[in-house]
């Protein structure tokens, strides 16, 4: 589905776009040297590289080009959508739930990971092992063994495992709720369970979770029912409104004050539409997928691929924004990622991931979006927290870009121009909840520095700068935010805060290749 004005609108007023790089003076350098001392067969590695112009997983680099120059102007008297505060999400698997200690108070290093991106945040539990989660108030301890302790996003290599869900996960759940601060989507399994099997599981779930369950979902990506054998080839979404149908009115009649939300759709933005127009009074937030790439077996998935504009994307931006019009309903973007089948290595586990991440969050914040959700778990190439509660976790490079997103504290998007070249740098302006105005800029380069003149629209004394940055765009380790790594339970602190130079009003900031900024003005 695509909507050329509206794509082009959205960009015109909320974000533009385009190019930059060439290495900087003090701060990079210190920035580099850091990593080069964190790594240094790494650093010496990627700088022969970039000093002989070799090719490194589609990325080229190259010193002999000039910055970019780029104007961004802010119109802070034009505000933009509202931004909620639950904004920030993660999306778990289905199975996980298997193990009831995963989310449990207990596990307070995933507590504080999850604490350091929001304290009001949204967790969505669904994705394809839902279809073969079932619910058993009573199990056999020793039924499902062998299911991993930490459970990572399907790849789709082979049919999930069949787990269950008991009422001591749902327990654990509540606390791990309670001690993150966040909420919760709840899936229930529509390709394989009953309806009375959903409703007795909702009603515990509406029991026990209270206030911090947002609503329940039936059903992950139930456009593609028709192709991973759950329904036949036929099917379409009249049958599957048929089985919403079904499932909803036996919640219904047991936990009449349950709150729903769909379609979750892997893609099918006019799934989406129609849902909004059949189900608007039943519901009370619509939501779909995205994943940037796949499969990952695909070798044009690469990561330069990633870090380019996605048409697909612009086209569901503007489906998903007519049913929003429509149905005068709210959207969030319930699982995502940047490439399906669980990720690609080198792709969706590196410092450029990090950058599409935090890029995306802004950009789908500019679009009215009520929420984005990124899925992982376990040791899955792109979750943006890895590990396990036995052997810790660790913050992946993804991980970095929401971080930024949530230091920006922003709470509505403001109107803004920029002026560039190329498709590669990307700018956005915000407001955060006390006024002050944010600027958040991504340089998603390999190899061109921007130098970017900033117009905030009204008088400037300060900008302070918060820098993101990694040794190269395809590096797994040494990414830094604000000179800084996220340590043991979510654990951070910025060591380097710069003050760029304001003059009459205007802010220049130098923006390395492969790097992202967050400025804020005063």
């Amino acid at each position: 589905m695509t909507n050329s004005n509206n794509s082009q609108l959205l960009n015109r007023r909320f974000h533009v776009t385009y190019h930059s790089k060439s290495r900087p003076l003090p701060y990079w350098l210190q920035v580099w040297f850091t990593a080069a001392i964190m790594n240094r067969r790494r650093f010496l590695s990627s700088t022969a590289l970039a000093a002989l112009g070799t090719a490194i997983p589609g990325i080229l680099y190259s010193r002999s080009q000039q910055p970019l120059s780029a104007r961004l102007t802010l119109h802070p008297g034009r505000p933009g959508p509202r931004i909620p505060a639950d904004y920030m999400g993660l999306s778990y698997e289905s199975a996980q739930l298997a193990h009831p200690e995963f989310f449990s108070p207990q596990n307070t290093p995933l507590v504080g990971f999850l604490r350091r991106l929001s304290t009001q945040g949204v967790l969505r539990i669904g994705g394809n092992t839902s279809e073969y989660a079932f619910w058993n108030a009573h199990p056999n301890p020793q039924t499902e063994a062998s299911i991993p302790a930490a459970v990572g996003p399907d790849t789709g290599h082979k049919t999930p495992r069949r787990t269950l869900t008991t009422t001591a996960a749902i327990r654990s759940l509540r606390g791990f709720l309670d001690a993150t601060g966040w909420r919760a989507l709840y899936g229930l399994n529509l390709g394989k369970g009953a309806p009375e099997e959903a409703a007795d599981e909702a009603e515990f779930v509406a029991a026990t979770l209270g206030e911090k369950l947002i609503a329940l979902q039936l059903g992950n990506e139930v456009d593609l029912f028709s192709h991973n054998g759950l329904r036949s080839p036929d099917y379409d979404f009249e049958k599957y409104a048929g089985d919403w149908e079904r499932f909803y009115r036996a919640i219904h009649r047991r936990v009449p004050g349950a709150r729903f939300a769909g379609p979750d759709t892997a893609h099918n933005v006019e799934w989406v539409q129609k849902f909004a127009q059949r189900f608007r009074d039943e519901i009370v937030l619509l939501t779909s997928h995205y994943y940037a790439e796949g499969p990952p077996t695909n070798p044009q998935m690469t990561l330069q691929r990633l870090l380019e504009p996605n048409p697909k994307l612009l086209a569901g931006i503007a489906g998903i924004q007519k049913a929003m019009r429509e149905s005068r309903l709210p959207f969030r973007l319930a699982e995502t990622n940047s490439c399906y089948g669980g990720g690609k290595s080198g792709v969706s586990n590196t410092f450029g991931a990090a950058l599409w991440a935090g890029d995306m969050m802004f950009q789908l914040a500019a679009a009215g979006f009520g929420g984005i959700n990124f899925h992982g778990g376990g040791y899955g190439w792109y979750t943006p927290i890895a590990g396990t509660a036995k052997n810790g976790f660790k913050a992946r490079p993804e991980y970095y870009g929401l971080l930024l997103f949530n230091r920006a504290g922003a709470r509505q998007m403001i109107e803004s121009t920029l002026e560039a070249h190329g498709p590669l740098l990307t700018a956005y302006g915000a407001r955060s909840e006390d006024g002050t105005l944010k600027v958040a800029v991504f340089n998603k380069n390999a190899d061109r520095d921007a130098r970017l003149t900033l117009d905030a629209g009204q008088p400037v004394q300060r900008a302070e700068v918060l820098r993101l940055t990694g040794p190269s765009l395809a590096d797994t380790q040494g990414v830094t935010l604000g000179g800084a790594e996220v340590g043991a339970s979510g654990a951070w602190a910025p060591q380097h805060l710069e003050h760029a130079p304001t003059r009459e009003g205007k802010v220049v900031c130098h923006i390395p290749a492969a790097s992202a900024a967050l400025i804020s003005l005063g």
